[in-house]
């Protein structure tokens, strides 16, 4: 019989800290399928998508190394909502192909979705519970200015392309508040796995 996994999605939006939610349960062995980092693979050079890109917007948005550099991507993408939606309809279709065959590959007694648009492509249908890590905007804008090294007028444009924070609460079945410290946010993470695993454990028996 094919293994149904039991499916949070993790979301929220630029800078709320997924990624470091994300790592402390795949710290307590869960699956983890990632949707940013399966679109960085299926761009990687020499793959149809690299290829397609590449014809469109010219070898100037690769560096050194021949690899597309994601900055300059977004960067197109956020200032053109025909652009954006030209991407978003090569890669979705790619991610999604990907994202299934990982999950039949889950071995882990729930998997962690990691969608940041979930709610903005309407994908929170095909989970069994919708987690949000939330942050304030000001916490979110200093975040990603030193991540990635953008002004906040260059956030918060990307910001406007997001769900609002609002939107993306009112889905959530559960919340990761992530405005200290990181031992306060893997303390809520020690509570939803054990809640996580309850709730995967009654599936197995529907």
């Amino acid at each position: 019989m094919k293994y149904n996994p039991y499916i949070v999605a993790l979301t929220g939006g630029i800078g709320s800290g997924k990624s470091t939610v994300a790592n402390f349960f795949n710290n307590l062995n869960i699956n983890i399928i990632d949707s940013d980092i399966i679109a960085h693979k299926i761009i990687q050079p020499n793959t149809l998508a690299f290829q397609t890109i590449i014809k469109r917007y010219g070898y100037s948005i690769l560096n050194n190394k021949g690899d597309i550099v994601r900055s300059y991507l977004r960067k197109i993408i956020f200032q053109n909502q025909i652009e954006r939606n030209w991407l978003n309809s090569l890669l979705h279709p790619l991610i999604n192909i990907k994202t299934q065959k990982l999950k039949n590959n889950v071995s882990s007694s729930y998997l962690i979705w990691v969608v940041p648009l979930l709610i903005e492509n309407e994908l929170q249908y095909q989970a069994d519970r919708i987690l949000v890590v939330d942050t304030n905007e000001i916490t979110q804008l200093q975040r990603v200015q030193i991540r990635d090294k953008l002004s906040i007028s260059q956030i918060k444009t990307i910001m406007k392309t997001q769900t609002t924070r609002q939107q993306r609460l009112f889905y959530a079945n559960d919340v990761i508040v992530n405005n200290g410290t990181i031992d306060h946010v893997f303390s809520q993470v020690i509570k939803l796995h054990k809640i996580y695993l309850l709730l995967s454990k009654n599936k197995e028996n529907i």
